[in-house]
């Protein structure tokens, strides 16, 4: 199969995280929605990646698939959809201080869960950015790699952030680590 040609919306089949969903595109991976193990960043050569090809394809099975698509790009578009990113452990119920070297400026105290769940939504309107510029019919190729360019470089100014994630795999990635 040729992987490096499938498209937002292609179901495949994993065979460590099981059936999935293509929802985003990037130079090198593809974010895929798995049915029980949330949204994952997979490698385009991925061997273990196979497309699930659906036999007997009706008009009817195409159509519902488009209304799935636009059901669930919407439902993006207005946060409706976002991934459940576990904080790590040694930060829950954390305390982020913020102080300045002036003195007379009183420390800001913020707690790490709020920090968090804001760089987490950054992440998933960055995502769903990603996902407007793969998709975008005005904008060509070239122009649709400049712009990932730019959201690569974003992501590899939060690698910072990288380590109050519990997982590695909803670490951000940016240009060194994507493997490009």
């Amino acid at each position: 199969m040729d992987q490096l040609t499938l498209g937002i919306g292609t179901r495949l089949q994993h065979t460590q995280y099981g059936p999935g969903v293509i929802v985003g595109i990037r130079f090198a991976t593809y974010l895929i929605s798995f049915i029980n193990h949330g949204i994952k960043e997979v490698d385009k050569n991925d061997t273990h990646l196979d497309e699930i090809i659906p036999e007997n394809v009706t008009e009817e099975i195409e159509t519902h698939s488009d209304v799935e698509r636009s059901l669930l790009k919407i439902l993006r578009l207005w946060g409706g959809i976002s991934e459940n990113v576990p904080l790590g452990d040694k930060w829950r119920g954390g305390t982020l201080i913020l102080k300045s070297s002036d003195n007379s400026i009183k420390p800001k105290e913020v707690p790490i869960d709020a920090f968090f769940h804001k760089i987490v939504m950054a992440r998933d309107r960055l995502r769903v950015l990603e996902q407007q510029i793969n998709g975008h019919k005005g904008l060509s190729d070239e122009e649709k790699i400049n712009l990932q360019q730019y959201i690569t470089r974003i992501y590899g100014s939060f690698t910072t952030f990288n380590v109050l994630f519990r997982n590695k795999e909803q670490w951000f990635v940016g240009e060194k680590g994507s493997g490009e």
